[in-house]
């Protein structure tokens, strides 16, 4: 019993299964935003499965990939596969089968669009992003692309192709992803220099240099958060909620401005977890 709790356990690490919810979760609000109140309740079960499987066969390509750095950095050790408790002929098939399932899924219940930016989600996230954050702090904007699909696969799911609006919404999570990862990376910024990452976007130890990056593109989220309002995608209700969890997130990203603290960093770091699916739910209640 204990080693089957043990396994689960694996499994749950392997595809990173709360990280896996929330990419779901964003690609469902996309549906919804898109729907409005016609939404197709099976559909958005075939997303959410479909999705889901494919985001976990995109981590654990990850960790399939990263397994000697994880090796290196205390928050990681611990994975089913660096640990040794997971080989690696189980690990390439279990992705690979997550994958595949997961694409087919999509093609079942959603659109072709859907299946093909989830295709290219996982490629670009498993082998352009991954081996890319041991050379290059660029890989953190690669990393945005795959990282702000969710949306748009979700987006498509409805209408079966992309507008202003999916655009809009991309874009938002686009710009989300920097003050995110840089945030993580200054926290956790010894274990990855273990690791030999470079992920903030100065080489140096995180510093007023960095902060002050995070601060523009965190700022750069007030006009994007309030463009679906001002291209008349989504109501008044709806842009004022974006504009007060903009502001509220950039006040974060001035604070680590100012004080260049590790301890700023992790407020920011919880805040970016916090401002994303507001401003995704603020939009979905505005347009039914």
């Amino acid at each position: 019993m204990m080693a089957m709790t043990q396994r689960f356990r694996d499994y749950g690490q392997f595809i990173k299964l709360r990280l896996s919810m929330l990419v779901v979760f964003s690609a469902v609000l996309g549906y919804l935003i898109a729907a409005g109140p016609d939404f197709s309740g099976s559909v958005m079960a075939w997303l959410a499965l479909g999705g889901f499987l494919v985001t976990g066969a995109s981590n654990g390509l990850n960790q399939i990939i990263e397994r000697h750095t994880d090796a290196l950095m205390h928050r990681t050790l611990g994975r089913p596969v660096p640990s040794g408790r997971m080989g690696l002929p189980e690990a390439w098939t279990l992705a690979l089968a997550l994958g595949l399932a997961g694409l087919a899924v999509l093609a079942w219940g959603t659109t072709p669009l859907s299946v093909a930016m989830g295709a290219v989600a996982l490629l670009s996230y498993a082998f352009a992003y991954t081996p890319l954050k041991k050379i290059t702090p660029v890989a953190v904007f690669v990393g945005a692309f795959p990282g702000a699909m969710p949306v748009l696969i979700g987006y498509a799911a409805h209408h079966g192709h992309l507008n202003l609006e999916a655009g809009l919404l991309f874009l938002v999570q686009f710009f989300w992803q920097f003050p995110h990862f840089w945030s993580i990376a200054w926290v956790l910024h010894e274990d990855y220099q273990r690791a030999g990452f470079h992920l903030l976007p100065t080489r140096n130890d995180p510093q007023t240099g960095t902060a002050r990056i995070i601060l523009v593109y965190t700022c750069a989220l007030i006009p994007l958060g309030l463009a679906p309002w001002w291209y008349g995608f989504q109501g008044g209700v709806g842009a004022m909620v974006c504009l007060v969890a903009s502001l509220g997130f950039v006040f974060a990203a001035w604070k680590l401005y100012r004080g260049a603290d590790v301890g700023d960093a992790r407020k920011l770091m919880f805040a970016s977890f916090i401002y994303l699916p507001v401003v995704q739910l603020a939009y979905w209640l505005d347009a039914v």
